[in-house]
């Protein structure tokens, strides 16, 4: 601390001293050789003491002569014992106890401030004015105000790092600073905050505040004496915060400050005074903060698990370090004890490290990739005037991190994915098949046996009777029934025909979808005068019996509803066919369904359970949508492995090729949906 041992001078006792030039004495006057003081604060006609059991004295000082007044509790002070004493802009005289609040003393009279008149504890360790007019009172509770004779109150919830406030400043800009057991923190118009970028030494418990002219900021906390820039604390764009710190070796008694109301104060000559736990120490701000010789870092060595790395080559580093070592070093003749390093890796941390005396900065288990280090030096005051030394460090991967290997993963794992996917579907596929297989042969078998049992006899019963019948007389009542009962069994038989026919389907009895959809409506009779379209996209397939007779059957039941139920002027009909699906859509502008009907059903009919039923039997998805007024849509989707026989007959061998062509090849399509 340049200027610290020229100008110190340690107290011995407890008493009050005077010095002028080469003078100095003891102050007697009302019992201050034999009190304890807590803290002085001057005024323009002399000082005013707060002493630990006498009240608050008033020292005049008049040519050689001092005069004293002393306020005790009988002259209407609160507490005998005055911790802090300050003297506000406008003459007023604020006198802070230990537990019984704060009396203000104007006008030759005292007025006591306690925790039921506003403030936030009884204990007031340090007061402060501010140019607004506003007063301070720190405490071990939070911050109290006073202004225009309101009072407010701040703790940790309004920002303080801890409600024990023990120190107050208001710098030249009018910000106020507060020094709290957890660090500093300042109070602008944005509220009260913890300035951004503050070193760990800067949350240590914050003892005693000052400034000086150059706008450094003196800090005494429980462990060191420390300085920072206020242009630094206020504006976090200005990059991380510099702090000089102070010690035995530049002249400090001690390296703790007394906790006492202001601990630390600048005077009228520009210096700053310390109160320190074993005396007291000055120093010269503009000697301390100036002309402090640059001191640059330089990177010595670079090691990764022990072996050396040349430095004038390329910088890789094997793949797989543990310990990536960076050496450096700084040198000054003057102080070498108090050189500091930070350093940061540019790819690893996020800002620079605490200043630290070793020489060299270890790193574990640093990922593959490019790093830069860098490392600056701090000189014997304490500045990081000095350039910054670098160098850049390239970490060669595995084979298992790179690039190529993770995209070769990634594939391999996707065409197992994919490998195993299209073996499932071809077993589920093919259990499908023998079971549609296995229906198919069965309603083969019903079919026969109709025919060759039912049917048949029918047929036989059919022609006997005929027999009997042409052998009546055309006038004979018996006759007339006869051909009845005759009429009856051939509609019988006919649609015995009908079911066999339909129990037998080949598979192009209605493999033309768009062509027996479009059927229907002659089927029907008496819906002529509806708009009637059916619309076939895709390259045709042939579809699986079992599939196509359900999704037929599905089709027609959504058709006849359309055509018998829904008043509509305009029914469509699209069958798309893609490879991956069978995509059947019925459309009407009709009435619509209500949403209850279309929810649980008619009672009595089956249609819509119907076609859900048959659509879940084949795998599909059906879907109907309506509204009121809006029309009605059934779309029935099927999977083209279901669907398609030659989709499903794919084994899984093939799978590989299919995929591949995918890739090489892009066919687009466009597809018109409003026709659908």
């Amino acid at each position: 601390m340049a200027g610290t041992k020229a100008c110190r001078r340690r107290a011995t006792d407890r008493s009050t001293w005077t010095r002028k030039g080469a003078r100095g004495g003891q102050v007697i006057a009302e019992g201050l050789a034999a009190d304890v003081i807590y803290s002085i604060a001057g005024s323009k006609s002399g000082l005013w003491l707060g002493r630990k059991a006498g009240g608050l004295t008033r020292l005049v000082i008049d040519g050689g002569s001092i005069g004293a007044r002393t306020y005790r509790k009988a002259d209407g002070l609160v507490d005998d014992t005055v911790y802090a004493v300050h003297e506000s802009r406008d003459g007023s005289v604020w006198a802070g106890t230990l537990g019984s609040g704060a009396s203000r003393f104007r006008d030759g009279r005292f007025t006591t401030f306690d925790a039921e008149s506003g403030l936030v504890s009884n204990t007031v360790v340090s007061i402060l004015d501010t140019a607004d007019g506003t007063t301070w009172f720190a405490t071990p509770a939070g911050l109290s105000s006073l202004s225009k004779g309101a009072w407010r109150f701040f703790t940790t919830r309004d920002g303080l790092p801890s409600d024990d406030v023990n120190c107050l400043l208001e710098d030249s800009a009018g910000t106020l600073w507060i020094g709290t057991g957890d660090g500093l923190a300042m109070l602008d118009a944005a509220g009260i905050r913890v300035p951004h970028g503050l070193p760990v030494s800067l949350h240590e418990q914050i003892l005693g505040l000052a400034e000086d002219r150059q706008g450094w900021l003196w800090i005494a906390t429980s462990a060191r004496v420390l300085s920072a820039h206020r242009d630094q604390l206020l504006d976090p764009r200005l990059g991380r915060v510099e702090v000089a710190e102070y010690g035995l070796s530049d002249g400090l008694y001690s390296s703790e400050a007394a906790r006492r109301h202001r601990s630390v104060v600048a005077d009228l000559f520009g210096r700053v005074w310390f109160s320190m736990s074993r005396g007291l120490s000055v120093v010269d701000p503009v000697r301390a903060t100036s002309g402090a010789a640059p001191l640059v870092a330089r990177i010595e060595a670079l090691s990764a698990d022990g072996n050396p790395i040349d430095l004038d080559g390329a910088h890789r580093v094997p793949p797989g370090p543990r310990r990536v070592t960076f050496s450096y070093s700084g040198v000054s003749l003057a102080a070498p004890d108090q050189i500091r390093f930070r350093y940061r890796l540019d790819g690893f941390d996020r800002g620079w490290s605490e200043p630290v005396a070793a020489r060299e900065a270890v790193y574990t288990n640093l990922a593959p990739g490019p790093y830069q280090f860098h490392v600056m030096a701090s000189n014997s005051e304490g500045f990081w005037n000095g350039a910054e030394a670098a160098i850049g460090v390239d970490i060669e991967p595995e084979v298992w991190q790179t690039r190529w290997f993770h995209l070769t993963s990634v594939l391999a794992v996707a065409l197992v994915l994919i490998g195993l996917y299209r073996m499932r579907l071809h077993r589920v596929t093919r259990q499908l098949n023998v079971r549609f297989e296995e229906r198919l042969a069965e309603r083969t078998r019903i079919a026969q046996e109709l025919h060759d049992t039912l049917l048949q006899g029918f047929l036989s019963a059919s022609m006997h009777l005929h027999v009997a019948v042409d052998g009546m007389p055309e006038s004979s009542p018996e006759r007339r029934s006869l051909g009845t009962v005759l009429e009856l069994i051939r509609r019988v038989i006919d649609e015995g025909r009908n079911a066999v026919r339909g129990l037998r389907s080949s598979e192009s009895a209605v493999d033309d979808l768009e062509e027996a959809f479009s059927r229907i409506r002659d089927e029907l009779g008496g819906a002529r005068a509806i708009d009637f379209r059916v619309i076939g996209e895709g390259r045709p397939q042939r579809l699986h019996p079992m599939i196509r007779d359900e999704v037929y059957r599905i089709g027609r039941e959504a058709l006849i509803n359309a055509f018998r139920h829904s008043e509509a002027t305009r029914i469509e009909v699209g069958v798309e066919r893609e490879r991956r699906r069978l995509r059947v859509l019925v459309r009407d502008d009709g009435k619509g369904i209500d949403a209850e009907v279309l929810r649980a059903g008619r009672d009595g009919h089956w249609g819509l359970s119907g076609m859900r039923e048959r659509s879940e039997r084949i795998g599909g998805r059906l879907r109907v949508w309506s509204r009121p007024g809006a029309g009605t849509e059934v779309e029935l989707s099927v999977p083209g492995h279901v669907a398609f026989p030659s989709a499903s007959s794919r084994g899984p061998a093939k799978w590989l090729r299919s995929l591949t062509r995918s890739w090489t090849r892009q066919i687009p399509r466009s597809r018109d949906s409003s026709r659908l």
